[in-house]
């Protein structure tokens, strides 16, 4: 068997790669010399070296999405997970309908984030209207918390998946060892079955980190970035300055965001990895 694996391994690994070199490798490295460059498109590029970069940190919308951006981060990774968590705690118990339950909370995950955004803005702008709060376009703070709303709807029953299989891990002889010593529900949870969890709490919070990051669709049909841009996460702003923007100076400067957003989502997910990576018990 491992003979016909190493002679029959390049058949079905150097499809993949191919892709991966084409369609990944060489695209990023003529995307980073881009942000180096002024052009409008990739043949009429003209190298000016660190001009863009400066102009990145000059420009106050993408400072403002940077914070705003990270703001929403912390607060949707911690809806998301607590949410996640609680939904699989409630599910792993022995109730009627679990596995129907189970489906209907990981259903919103299937449904493309354009047309979450606009059911969302429709749903949100008439709870607005009814307490007479601006709406989600007229407030950054509304469509802030709108974005969370529709960002943990989404993806608090994908995080429950990971979650449930995590739980349904940890042996029986824990929690029952624990049981016979007198802790509590609360007691067990936090001493035996939380440290237990840490493996599918890395892959949680490496997953809702990033995707909070690269949100994209649901920030531009939701709010649109308004009012005056004060509503943007760096997705759509990068998208914005690439192409809402006219002036051929306007693409390297996107490009070059896109670098530093690059750069920033992989340093972050990096060191969550690694701090979590740290309290995982093995079993």
């Amino acid at each position: 068997m491992e003979k016909a694996i190493r002679k029959y391994w390049p058949i079905f690994v150097l499809p993949t790669l191919l892709a991966f070199i084409f369609g990944f490798i060489i695209p990023f490295v003529e995307g980073v010399y881009l942000a180096f460059c002024q052009f409008t498109t990739v043949k009429d590029a003209t190298f000016i070296g660190l001009s863009n970069f400066t102009k990145v940190f000059a420009d106050s919308t993408f400072t403002h999405a940077f914070w705003y951006n990270c703001a929403f981060v912390v607060v949707s990774t911690l809806v998301i997970n607590a949410g996640g968590l609680a939904v699989a705690l409630i599910l792993t118990k022995a109730i009627r309908g679990t596995n129907a339950f189970r489906t209907v909370f990981f259903m919103p995950n299937l449904i493309g984030g354009i047309v979450l955004g606009y059911i969302w803005q429709i749903l949100l702008n008439c709870a607005l209207s009814l307490l007479e709060k601006p709406l989600l376009r007229l407030d950054a703070t509304a469509g802030f918390w709108g974005l969370v709303i529709l960002m943990a709807w989404q993806q608090i029953g994908y995080m429950m998946i990971i979650y449930i299989a995590g739980l349904q891990s940890i042996p029986d002889t824990l929690t029952e060892a624990a049981e016979i010593d007198g802790a509590t529900p609360w007691q067990t949870f936090w001493k035996v079955k939380f440290p237990m969890l840490m493996p599918s709490l890395t892959i949680c919070l490496f997953l809702t980190i990033t995707n909070s990051f690269k949100l994209f669709d649901q920030n531009m049909a939701l709010t649109g970035g308004e009012p005056n841009h004060a509503s943007e996460l760096l997705a759509y702003n990068i998208y914005y300055t690439f192409y809402g923007r006219s002036g051929p100076q306007w693409r390297g400067i996107g490009q070059a965001k896109a670098v530093i957003f690059c750069l920033i989502v992989v340093a972050i997910s990096l060191i969550q990895l690694r701090s979590t990576r740290r309290k995982e018990v093995q079993q």
